[in-house]
């Protein structure tokens, strides 16, 4: 979302300045490392066989000369990622679906698919003139792959029909189990612990307060999963695992959440999730919690009378900004007015309505993935809507969701979203908590547009933003491009790309003028446009300059950090080649071409080819991949990225794993280089020497959140019914398994025999624990009441240092306590303030150290020290002034305290993604670690000042180190 703070709401502008400015949009923190934006993942797909029949569309560029055939390989497959240009007889008498698997059947040592029949399922027939395009769906005996789509393009005309191409992702290498041990209802359990846990990130806060009525917390009251059944991962011979859709309200932020879980179906770790909804802008950057997102129970919007004659009247209505525009409506004679429903353009296809419902007040929890309660459509006594629905923004949503309709229909005949008449609803006006809500999303159903502020207008109020939203509805039925890492970056390019063309279209704006490439500047109501554009599709973002790695928690993985990358090189076609002639090459590439899991280089691969097939002269064709090269999408374009950290393992392929360090030494978990085998630990030296050893046994369960002190390491090792706490000597030596939980456990630290755990119990709340294994003596330090909270654990000795949620006098309470296990003595620390929030604490030889949230501001968090005993209270970094930090994690060694924090920022860029941030440790020096471009995460500090953490900028998630900071990388 973009952001300033506004009621409750950040709003941040991300673009400032002309073409070949490096603003990018950036997103909120992750708490723990992920895989990379790089690696693009799949959404699940519906086996429900799809017939699409469109109108001709118009004829392109006359054709050159016959274009030579290519084949691209697959990458970590033996099936092409592309085969193009060619002419081969299929079988005209057969159904368009038969006929595309007999092709594929028949040339099995091009395309090794053994059995079309059984393995691939037709999901979408497409027809336009004589063109024929089918997608399949990969199938791993009977079980979905994610992501494994492919396509085969045909051409039927007097009588005889030939393949022309094909393209896709069919993963040869599976031989995965179909058999779960895991069952359905408990991975619904962990996928909702998983989520719950990741909204909550490294902090404790009042939103997590008991209920002590039911005895849930309001966390975890806050969500449900549905299970949707096994899918198989395609990583490798393929990982198979139980998907469960977690839906829910956000109770620190009251943000909508819909988070697609997948959860290995052999051990139980959440091994993907990222969120599933699409936003028009990045989520605010001081939440730690990633991408909003939510959806209920969905239900269909609720069907208008219609008769067997056209219902339809014409009518008028003014726009935000005054001007007076055409609408279609529909007059409603049993209460005598008009309503905001179009019939005129789907009447004689599906009898489809574009209809505009006031959703004014309407929380934006409950409009996303259902059918909000009590709405209904803009209505008004004539035909001629003014100043209110002008205002509320319905007036622009209604005229704009018609321009954009009819550019697709007109255009590449498409009929509406799907491409069968599907009825479009928008829903207008939403806020959040009451509060405004500046940003707009498709949820898989239907547009939802917020009411705007002081300083925006309501989403509603520019085409090109109506039309980015609308286009997640087609890219949906087309590509349904993953929105996730490139695909998802991807996703919002096309939508960002086609928006934004209808929008100069309409508004007669020369491809050459400045603004032309900018996203929702017309929604500034007191601003120019460049001050409050959401982006700019003519930036110059190249990979090699501006690419960001980032974990799936920020942005989906980037979705739109790197979007500009891939659509400005789609906006140079264009003001290159000209309107129509590039709209049809995209459009054609989308439609015919990608799928699911396909990134920039792919995405680069599908434009070319389908610039080909459109017939584009030589020249053409070279203004095509110069666009490409001009952005650095090139094949082998991720090689290029570089750091200036050393790196210690390389190509982790986890997420959410965590790192810890001590002692001189490093512990991580890893799986192998295609990342489908089950996480194991390693650990090795901090100064590089010598090889990583495994600790963990190769038994099948996922080990996970390791921690050492220099001479052991723990972590958890996650099975199919039970999540154990494990111990190891470095030197070697039998595995001891010291806790075991039947709920999740995460947060473990370790100094000589003492290990500290963060603990779930089955109603939610967090129980830090401890065990001494070399006594035995074990427990948790709120003695595991329900109505207790603590979390963000450390310990050093026998002193264990905690945050804690209590009962106050009035309301629940917030404190940083420590517990000394020898003695069984607590010690809540002082504070400055009442604090809000709590992140992660830290034990030194002399200190403890913790963050704290005491101020409503945009998010900020102190750096706070006190003496164990209490005395010597001081803030090593404000929360407010210019030096406040956006902070949400922390680690410490005597020597310094290390940050993990954006940087306050009026733009999202490189600079605002999670960085390290290194304090001595009486706050007197602050200095950035690392300089690398993209995400920093689990930052686990050693001895001195080196510290380790997981870092996304190469695109992979590698281990990485400094000795001593970098500086101020300015």
């Amino acid at each position: 979302m973009v952001s300033r703070h506004v009621g409750g709401v950040e709003l941040r502008t991300s673009r400032r300045g002309s073409r070949g400015s490096a603003a990018a949009r950036a997103a909120g923190a992750t708490r723990r490392s992920g895989i990379p934006g790089g690696a693009a993942l799949a959404a699940l797909l519906g086996s429900a066989a799809l017939v699409v029949t469109a109108l001709p569309a118009q004829a392109a560029a006359p054709p050159a000369a016959a274009p030579r055939s290519e084949i691209v390989p697959g990458d970590g497959t033996a099936t092409p990622a592309l085969v193009d240009a060619i002419s081969e007889k299929a079988d005209a008498g057969a159904k368009p679906a038969d006929a595309a698997r007999s092709h594929l059947a028949d040339r099995k040592s091009r395309y090794r698919i053994a059995d079309p029949q059984r393995d691939l399922t037709p999901v979408q027939t497409l027809t336009s003139g004589s063109e024929e395009t089918v997608r399949f769906q990969q199938k791993h005996h009977g079980i979905t792959v994610l992501g494994g789509q492919y396509v085969v393009r045909m051409e039927k005309k007097a009588g005889k029909r030939v393949v022309t191409g094909t393209s896709g992702k069919y993963f040869t290498g599976l031989t995965t189990g179909t058999e779960p041990k895991l069952d359905a209802d408990l991975a619904v359990r962990r996928a909702v612990a998983t989520t719950a846990s990741r909204l909550g990130g490294t902090t404790l806060t009042k939103a997590d307060a008991v209920r002590a009525k039911g005895k849930k917390t309001a966390r975890a009251a806050a969500l449900t999963g549905t299970a949707r059944g096994l899918v198989v991962i395609p990583k490798g011979s393929g990982v198979l695992a139980q998907h469960v859709t977690v839906r829910g309200t956000d109770p620190a932020t009251g943000e909508p959440v819909l988070q697609e879980v997948y959860i290995d179906a052999a051990a139980g770790f959440p091994v993907l999730q990222y969120s599933g909804i699409k936003t028009l802008t990045a989520p605010d950057a001081a939440s730690p919690a990633g991408v909003p997102a939510k959806a209920a129970a969905a239900k269909a919007a609720p069907a208008s009378p219609a008769g067997d004659d056209f219902p339809g009247v014409k009518g008028t209505g003014l726009r935000v900004d005054g001007s007076k525009v055409p609408l279609d409506l529909y007059y409603d004679s049993g209460n005598d007015k008009y309503l905001m429903e179009d019939y005129s353009r789907e009447w004689d296809t599906s009898k489809g309505v574009l209809a505009t419902w006031d959703a004014q007040g309407v929380d934006v929890g409950e409009a996303s993935g259902r059918w909000p309660s009590g709405i209904s459509v803009f209505s008004h006594p004539t035909s001629d809507f003014g100043k209110e629905a002008g205002q509320s923004g319905a007036t622009d949503a209604h005229w704009a969701a018609g321009q954009v309709y009819d550019y697709y229909k007109r255009k590449h005949g498409r009929d509406s979203l799907d491409g069968r008449g599907m009825s479009i609803n928008s829903l207008v006006g939403v806020t959040l908590y009451g509060q405004p809500y500046v940003n707009a999303f498709w949820d898989g159903q239907k547009m939802v547009y917020g009411g705007g502020d002081s300083e925006y207008k309501p989403l509603s109020a520019d085409l090109d933003v109506v039309g980015h939203e609308m286009t997640h509805g087609v890219v949906e039925s087309t590509a349904n491009l993953v929105y996730a890492g490139q695909s998802g970056a991807m996703n919002e390019a096309i939508a960002d790309y086609f928006g934004n063309a209808i929008d100069v279209t309409a508004s007669g704006t020369s491809m050459d003028d400045p603004d032309a490439g900018l996203i929702g500047e017309d929604l500034c109501r007191t601003a120019g446009p460049r001050d409050c554009a959401f982006r700019d599709l003519n930036d110059g973002a190249t990979t090699s300059k501006n690419y960001l790695g980032v974990a799936f928690s920020t942005d989906n993985g980037g979705v739109h950090l790197n979007s500009t990358i891939y659509s400005g090189a789609l906006w140079d076609i264009r003001e290159d080649l000209g309107a129509e002639l590039a709209d049809k090459i995209a459009y054609r590439a989308l439609d015919a071409y990608l799928t699911p899991l396909d990134g920039f280089t792919e995405g680069r691969n599908a434009t070319i080819a389908a610039a080909r097939e459109l017939g584009v002269t030589a020249k053409q064709l070279a203004v095509v991949k110069r666009s490409f090269d001009a952005h650095g999408i090139v094949p082998g374009w991720e090689k290029a990225l570089g750091v200036d950290s050393d790196k210690l393992f390389g190509k982790l392929n986890i997420a959410g794993t965590g790192v810890g360090a001590g002692g001189g030494w490093w512990a991580t978990s890893k799986s192998n280089d295609d990342g489908s085998e089950p996480y194991s630990v390693y650990a090795g030296r901090t100064d590089g020497k010598g090889a990583p050893k495994l600790i963990s046994p190769n038994d099948g369960r996922y080990h996970v959140y390791p921690a050492t002190d220099g001479k052991s390491v723990v972590w958890a090792a996650f099975g199919d019914t039970s999540v154990d706490i494990l111990k190891r000597p470095i030197a070697g030596g039998p595995i001891k398994t010291v806790w075991t939980s039947f709920t999740g456990v995460e947060g473990l630290r370790v100094d000589g025999d003492l290990v500290v755990f963060t603990e779930y119990d089955p109603f939610g709340s967090q129980h830090v624990g401890y065990v001494n294994t070399r006594t035995g003596k074990q427990g948790y330090v709120d003695g595991g009441k329900y109505h207790l909270s603590t979390a963000v654990g450390s310990v050093k000795g026998s002193t264990i240092a905690y945050g804690k949620l209590y009962p106050g006098e009035q309301d629940y309470e917030l404190g940083v306590e420590v517990f000394d296990v020898n003695t069984g003595k607590t010690k809540l620390l002082p504070q400055s303030g009442t604090p809000q929030a709590l992140g992660q604490t830290a034990v030194t030889k002399d200190s403890v150290v913790w963050l704290v949230d005491e101020v409503a501001d945009q998010g900020q968090f102190a750096v706070r020290r006190s003496n164990p005993d209490g005395t010597g209270l001081k803030d090593l970094s404000p929360e407010t002034g210019d030096g406040a930090l956006f902070a949400y994690d922390l680690t410490a060694s005597d020597d310094a305290v290390t940050v993990t924090a954006q940087t306050p920022d009026t733009a999202y860029r490189n600079e605002t993604l999670p960085k390290l941030w290194q304090l001595t440790p009486d706050g007197s020096r602050v200095q950035r670690v690392s300089c690398n471009r993209g995400e920093q995460s689990s930052a686990a500090a050693d001895g001195g000042r080196r510290v380790v953490w997981i870092d996304g900028t190469t695109g992979w998630t590698d281990l990485v180190t400094r000795e001593r900071p970098a500086g101020s990388c300015g």
